[in-house]
């Protein structure tokens, strides 16, 4: 089942909350390829996850950009289904 970018969004976002955490909306003008979320957690812990329709890939520009923030450390996740989001969030809950 095709599950659309705008719901796996939503739902990350309510599943992040359920947790103590906050999931923000990442918006740049500046800097090209950002992951769509940058989802905080208690005791200082940050992912980035990356919101694609079921099937869909990241573009080039946006893998490079996970690639950098990656080397600095950071957990970088590409989301395309529900089932990915729980695996995701496990070690948070």
């Amino acid at each position: 089942m095709k599950e659309s970018e705008k719901r796996l969004e939503r739902k990350l976002h309510n599943e992040v909350k359920k947790l103590g955490g906050w999931s923000i909306k990442m918006l740049s003008t500046h800097i090209t390829g950002l992951p769509d979320r940058m989802c905080l957690f208690p005791d200082g812990r940050i992912m980035f996850c990356e919101i694609k329709t079921t099937g869909e890939k990241p573009t080039k520009i946006q893998r490079a950009v996970h690639r950098k923030l990656r080397r600095l450390g950071f957990k970088v996740l590409v989301i395309d289904r529900t089932a990915q989001i729980k695996k995701a969030l496990a070690p948070y809950a």
